[in-house]
């Protein structure tokens, strides 16, 4: 019995990290979105583009984490799409720095952390969530 629930905590944590992530980033970019002139000021120096796309990604965030949850096989692709995506996101921020945009130096932080946070969650979907049926049926 022991060995089967220790071969659970990986994906129970994955699941767990993907939604609490996923909400927390919709909380905090809904709140910049649609919080007013005081929320946009708080935030300071927004990158439009990153702002939206880490809004959008955050409801994508908790479906991943209840898919990986209930060990569905679409959940792993799905991670790994979202980290490919957030890397593409990050390079993107990094030309329109490069091209001397106006940025947050937290934003470099934030995408840094879910660009790791999202590759770990997805190394873990692939290793312990099947992504096909099996031969047995």
């Amino acid at each position: 019995m022991k060995a089967q629930s220790s071969g659970k905590w990986p994906i129970r944590t994955a699941a767990g990290v993907a939604v609490a992530f996923g909400a927390l980033t919709i909380v905090s970019g809904g709140w910049v979105l649609f919080g007013g002139t005081a929320a946009q000021e708080a935030a300071g120096n927004v990158v439009p583009f990153v702002l939206w796309f880490n809004f959008l990604s955050g409801f994508a965030y908790v479906l991943a984490g209840v898919g990986i949850a209930m060990k569905r096989r679409w959940a792993p692709l799905l991670a790994v799409a979202l980290a490919a995506a957030i890397g593409i996101v990050f390079a993107l921020f990094g030309l329109y720095v490069f091209q001397g945009g106006a940025f947050e130096t937290r934003t470099i932080g934030a995408m840094s952390l879910r660009l790791v946070v999202w590759s770990l969650i997805a190394a873990v979907a692939m290793r312990h969530v099947p992504t096909k049926h099996s031969a047995g049926g």
